[in-house]
């Protein structure tokens, strides 16, 4: 071996060290988030914020304002999408997956251990149980109201959001949902003025994902979102079919975990695969342990069909986010600066406000609230969240027991 061979075998072998070392550097980082970050996705972004660009300098200040401006304009977890694009800005694909597996699993792990404990519980009836369903009232009724007051903030998008809710309530589908999307953004296309949409200034995002890959992600992406549900008329599988319902969850969710609520229980309940108490149950246990609130998936996967079902729709639900953040990345920033762009999403998120809305009625209110006293818990829980910025996992901790005194009392 000469000792150029020798030098380029020996070359190759640091660069493999390297890689493997900052593969796991992510997976290190991202786990310790994914322990940690409590407070749904605007706390994660300040969390990402602090660990990534302050802490460990992977990229700065406008490089992440552009990451998060990104992944808010995208369908699913936006949290999640920060995290799946820093990883792989670091580390390419395998970075992508490394920070995913970290960030999510502790939380997927903690509510499917949740959904064995409770299996033997008659969940309809369990004072503690009941608890958790009224915290998804304070939690859903702060996440619209909040949510209202940027996304909805005028006359003209607050109606629609309204008419949103007021179909979604008349017309329960996931279908019906997807359509009132669709003419939303179609209504901002149509209607809205270039005096309505802020100039974006030219920037640009670093990454290692080539435009023919990201073409290739687009393919993957809508091929499966049409072909799955073709499929699954013709092939009767429980793993198929929730892989279908929990991908279409993930593709279609603009706003946010809370959000993905009605799209899934439209899906599940009515199918007979869990009853509504239990999927508020879980909805509520989502709301007290760390990382993306998609790990919700993960819970009902669980109940529907132990551990092949977690595995199945935790990947289905989240396949779309690293589809979309691959097939978006390299294009990002000549998408973004065009205002028809930014109509179309300025009125999708004003139908997402309708569609929460019509979900803290039915199921999260019908469901949970049934006595004077289910209001007052409720509305204790809001306070704390709203008034007093109490972390979720705390509210939800003190209505769980609230609704075991409830439960004594009654």
């Amino acid at each position: 071996m000469t000792k150029q061979t020798k030098g380029t075998s020996q070359s190759k072998s640091s660069i493999r060290k390297q890689k493997k070392g900052a593969i796991l550097e992510i997976l290190g980082a991202s786990t310790k988030l994914g322990l940690t970050s409590f407070g749904g996705p605007i706390a994660h972004l300040g969390y990402f914020r602090e660990e990534y660009v302050k802490r460990r300098k992977w990229l700065d200040e406008k490089s992440y304002a552009d990451l998060v401006a990104l992944c808010q304009f995208l369908p699913g977890p936006a949290s999640s999408q920060v995290g799946i694009s820093i990883g792989m800005m670091r580390g390419g694909l395998l970075g992508g997956i490394a920070s995913w597996i970290g960030f999510t699993l502790p939380s997927a792990l903690a509510l499917v251990i949740f959904a064995y404990a409770i299996n033997n519980y008659d969940v309809g009836s369990a004072g503690w149980l009941h608890g958790l369903m009224i915290a998804a009232v304070a939690i859903v009724a702060q996440a619209v109201w909040g949510m209202a007051r940027s996304l909805a903030p005028d006359r003209i998008r607050g109606t629609i959001a309204i008419f949103v809710a007021i179909i979604t309530l008349l017309w329960p589908s996931a279908y019906t949902q997807i359509i009132l999307i669709a003419v939303a953004g179609l209504f901002g296309r149509l209607f809205l003025t270039k005096s309505e949409i802020k100039e974006v200034p030219h920037t640009h995002i670093n990454t290692s994902i080539h435009r023919r890959a990201a073409v290739i992600a687009w393919i993957l992406f809508f091929g499966l979102l049409i072909g799955l549900p073709l499929l699954r008329t013709i092939v009767h599988s429980r793993w198929l079919a929730l892989f279908d319902t929990f991908y279409r969850a993930g593709s279609l969710v603009f706003g946010g975990g809370h959000v993905v609520l009605p799209i899934l229980q439209a899906e599940m309940v009515p199918s007979g695969w869990l009853t509504d108490a239990q999927f508020l149950a879980g909805y509520g246990a989502a709301q007290a342990v760390p990382g993306p609130l998609f790990t919700f998936s993960a819970y009902l996967g669980t109940v529907v069909d132990g551990w092949s079902g977690a595995i199945v729709a935790l990947l289905a639900m989240f396949l779309p986010s690293f589809l979309l953040v691959i097939g978006t990345l390299p294009y990002w920033d000549t998408i973004r600066r065009r205002p028809n762009f930014q109509a179309i999403f300025k009125e999708i998120n004003a139908a997402v406000i309708g569609i929460l809305l019509a979900a803290l009625y039915d199921p999260v209110w019908t469901k949970a609230i049934h006595t004077p006293f289910d209001f007052c818990l409720a509305l204790a829980a809001f306070g704390m969240l709203m008034l007093w910025k109490l972390p979720p996992w705390l509210v939800v901790l003190f209505s769980a027991a609230g609704g075991a005194v409830i439960s004594l009392l009654s």
